[in-house]
């Protein structure tokens, strides 16, 4: 979409803006100002994103909402402080929060910025003339933002690779997955039916991963989340491998972010090393009961040593405190993929797994706790004809044959 005249940006539909809920409501009540036709006068003290306080805005009508704001990682971006917070020093917080109000908080998002208008992260302006939309818009709004990784997978953007399945046969939007109760930061209320240290409430999540896996494909999936379908692979990996690992395609990852201040213009800008498709499996780096897989899809994420060397020598000094291939959850899922041809698509296949190799030299130490260091082996075909009693030692390959007792073949 071309970008917005600033004049349409402010554009209010007199027709049909007035009958709905918000319409009845003074322009000056949330946005400040004067009522003149004048427009300088008009325009004193106004407030071009009332939700910015979400209390004043929005308190009176929507308690239940706003009392959520501080758990809502649209609105607190904790899971960026809870990365800068593990890499960086105490000593160089101030430093650090100078970056992040110049670079990180633009991904800040109002209720007005999903219900109203587009962010101002991507322009701004009205989404239907002050029309307030219950359900936001794919994608005016959600892939507005998140549009680089998860609206070009789910849309089928990339040359050469097809939308998500759940978009491309069944046109569900974020919604369908991400819930208006999650987007707002509702907290799963575990002790309502466990009466255990849950009863001592429960702390906001600090990231996206934090919890309780919700969305999770086992929600919808029941059968195979349990191997009860007729999909061996199922059956064999239901519990040790993410849904990804088998059913999600080439993704985005990045390299090397850098920010600074122009000195044209004085703006503060980014800029990565670099983007590129690929699909990496490795060892889980949040593994819990909620996400109890020994494998998953790891996505690269562009820190770089110096990602923030404009402001500062050295301010990530605990660098490899985290690693920077991550848990990811691709938004490219298909039913057939490369990965589900064969056994031995995966195993013994050493291009998919995050191996030392694949690792820059000075990221080395940070992703220890993901790097694969044994690719699983070929899959053979394994006979073997033993009394059940009878212990026998069978090799990853190849054919043993005792002479009594049952017949199992393994693929």
């Amino acid at each position: 979409m071309a970008p917005l005249e600033p004049w349409e940006k402010v554009l209010i539909n007199g027709d049909t803006y007035p009958d709905t809920v918000h319409g009845q409501v003074a322009c000056v009540d949330c946005h400040n100002g004067e009522s003149s036709p004048d427009k300088a006068v008009a325009h004193t003290d106004l407030i071009s994103n009332p939700s910015e306080d979400p209390v004043a805005a929005c308190g009176d009508c929507h308690p239940d909402v706003v009392s959520l704001t501080a758990h809502n990682l649209h609105s607190n971006l904790q899971g960026y402080w809870t990365v800068l917070d593990a890499r960086t020093a105490p000593e160089d917080h101030e430093t650090i929060t100078e970056m992040f109000g110049n670079h990180c908080n633009t991904c800040h998002a109002t209720c007005g910025e999903c219900h109203v208008s587009q962010p101002t992260l991507v322009g701004g302006g009205l989404i239907d003339g002050h029309v307030f939309q219950e359900t936001p818009s794919m994608t005016r709004n959600c892939t507005a933002c998140h549009g680089s990784r998860v609206g070009n997978e789910y849309l089928g953007k990339h040359e050469g690779l097809r939308p998500d399945v759940h978009f491309r046969q069944g046109r569900m939007t974020c919604i369908a997955c991400h819930t208006g109760s999650e987007m707002h930061g509702q907290q799963d209320e575990c002790e309502s039916c466990h009466l255990a240290p849950e009863t001592l409430g429960k702390a906001p999540a600090n990231h996206r991963y934090d919890g309780v896996q919700n969305p999770r494909c086992e929600t919808c999936h029941i059968p195979a989340a349990l191997a009860k379908d007729d999909i061996e692979m199922h059956q064999q990996h239901a519990g040790d491998l993410s849904c990804q690992v088998c059913h999600s395609i080439a993704y985005t990852s990045c390299d090397g972010c850098h920010v600074a201040i122009s000195e044209t213009t004085g703006n503060p800008y980014y800029a990565t090393d670099g983007s590129y498709l690929n699909f990496i499996i490795g060892r889980n780096p949040r593994k819990s009961y909620d996400r109890p897989y020994d494998f998953v899809t790891l996505r690269h994420v562009p820190v770089a040593t110096d990602s923030f060397v404009y402001y500062g020598d050295n301010l990530l000094p605990n660098y490899s405190a985290l690693p920077t291939w991550v848990y990811a959850t691709p938004h490219n899922i298909q039913r057939e993929t490369p990965q589900t041809e064969s056994c031995n698509a995966c195993h013994g296949n050493a291009d998919l797994f995050l191996t030392r190799d694949k690792v820059a030299p000075e990221e080395l130490e940070a992703n220890l706790g993901v790097i694969v260091d044994i690719i699983p082996p070929p899959v053979g075909t394994i006979t073997t004809t033993v009394p059940i009693t009878t212990t026998v030692p069978v090799t990853a390959t190849g054919t043993i044959t005792a002479t009594t007792g049952i017949t199992n073949t393994d693929n």
